[in-house]
Order: structure tokens, then sequence, then C-alpha cells
């Protein structure tokens, strides 16, 4: 999910336990049963970043080594965000980040961020935006 306010990106740092480290990266989460992409989206907005969202655009949909999961991954952008918290299942608070849509490449520089799923959604977002007439290269 890339979230969008105020010309800026929302961005979570969580503990990434395979790693053993902190990690940089978008709010993501599992479809529940029963739940659409856009429902899922919202949900885990509220729960990981104290959001809901107003706007949902789905960017696409990637896979992860498909020769060995069968699972796809749903790239939304989030606008119209308004404040609302749901308790979420994460074992730790995650800390909130604001990233400038002016610089948003520059997150590619981050060694926290590096995690395949969040590098293609920047990409996505970024042509997105691009194609919105909101950014330019």
């Amino acid at each position: 999910i890339v979230p969008i306010i105020d010309d800026h990106l929302i961005l979570i740092q969580e503990y990434a336990v395979g790693l053993e480290t902190y990690e940089l990266g978008f709010p993501k989460g599992l479809i529940d049963s029963g739940e659409t992409v856009n429902e899922a989206a919202v949900r885990e907005l509220k729960e990981e970043v104290g959001f809901g969202a107003d706007q949902l655009t789905t960017l696409g949909k990637l896979t992860m080594a498909p020769s060995y999961f069968s699972s796809k991954m749903n790239i939304v952008v989030a606008e119209g965000l308004y404040a609302e918290k749901l308790e979420g299942d994460e074992p730790e608070p995650l800390i909130v980040h604001r990233w400038p849509l002016s610089d948003m490449m520059s997150l590619l520089d981050e060694p926290d961020f590096r995690e395949a799923r969040n590098v293609s959604a920047l990409f996505m977002a970024r042509e997105w935006l691009v194609k919105q007439g909101r950014l330019s290269y």
C-alpha cells in the first residue's frame, strides 16, 4: 500500500525477523477471508499507520518467485487519508515516517529500504504520479 498525504509518502519502519534488523517500507498485509483488496488495504492502513483512506487506486499485481510461491501482491495507492486507528497484530509498535514525493526516488539510497516489493511499489507509484502530471522525472 503506497499511502500519500500532503505530497508525502507514508512509510513504516518495522522489525524484519528474517534479517534481524529494522526495515523501512510501505504498509502491507494479507487479505483476510471475505475481504476485497480495498477493504484489506484500508484495514492494514488503520492498523499500521493510523489512517483510513477514501480513495484507492490499484496499480497492478505482482508475483514473487512464481516457480515457488503462488501468492500475488496487489500494489495500491491510498489517498484521501483520515485519522483512524485499529488494533493490529504487530508484536511491537511501528515507527511511521513521511517522505516527500519530490524526493521519493532517494529512498533507493536508504540502506534499510531494500525489500523487493517496496522497491517495485516505489517505481510503480512514481510512474503513476508522472502519468497523473503530479510528478516529473
